[in-house]
């Protein structure tokens, strides 16, 4: 990542997560977008320089992802649910971009950290399934492909330590997100939420268009 596009990306989240003080103001959904639009005018001239079609598909999941930013700051009630299907389609893009898929012999040495992520997911769900009410459906099922987009990081041939560390990242903010919302308040929960958010995003673009191949996960 070009040093001009990484200090924007970090000016801004810091000046968001900051922002959270004085909370509510007018166009914070805006100032909220802005790390997002950094992130993805680098990813865009990485596309344009390298046509690959699972690049793409990784940008398309940073503009699904800025929707849902949209989406859950401008009215986290009422339009929650907007936000959570944005997500869900970023995160089925951010799998589709990780193709291809390692062999089974890698996938089995793998499997006790997929278990891992198997267990806390059911752990995290059950911790807040009894609050979910009508959103049980819809939620079960942004959870379910979350985990996946995380395991995926782990099974892609491109697989690399900031991958893995984006798709945790991303795992603990929406599990954050899950159990102050369903389950009890957390202090200083948005503060939370959103530098775990950020970062996962920075990571997983690092990791898709920066981490050379002698960095990766073997």
């Amino acid at each position: 990542m070009t040093k001009h596009h990484r200090n924007l990306f970090f000016i801004f989240s810091t000046v968001f997560v900051l922002s959270i003080f004085i909370k509510p103001y007018p166009l914070s959904w805006l100032l909220k977008l802005l790390p997002v639009f950094a992130l993805l005018h680098f990813t865009w001239q990485k596309v344009s320089e390298n046509k690959e079609h699972t690049h793409k598909l990784f940008i398309i999941g940073l503009i699904f992802s800025a929707f849902g930013d949209f989406f859950l700051d401008y009215d986290r009630v009422n339009w929650f649910v907007f936000g959570l299907g944005s997500f869900l389609v970023a995160h089925l893009f951010y799998i589709g971009s990780l193709k291809p898929l390692v062999t089974k012999l890698i996938v089995i040495k793998r499997l006790p950290i997929i278990a891992i992520y198997c267990v806390y997911g059911i752990s995290m769900f059950s911790l807040i399934y009894s609050g979910l009410g009508g959103l049980f459906i819809p939620v079960f099922v942004y959870m379910t492909v979350l985990l996946l987009m995380g395991i995926t990081t782990l099974l892609s041939e491109k697989s690399n330590t900031w991958l893995v560390i984006g798709g945790i990242s991303f795992i603990i903010s929406d599990s954050l997100i899950g159990i102050d919302k369903f389950y009890q308040e957390i202090p200083y929960a948005a503060y939370l939420i959103m530098s775990t958010y950020y970062f996962a995003q920075f990571a997983l673009v690092k990791g898709m268009f920066e981490q050379a191949p002698t960095e990766k996960i073997s």
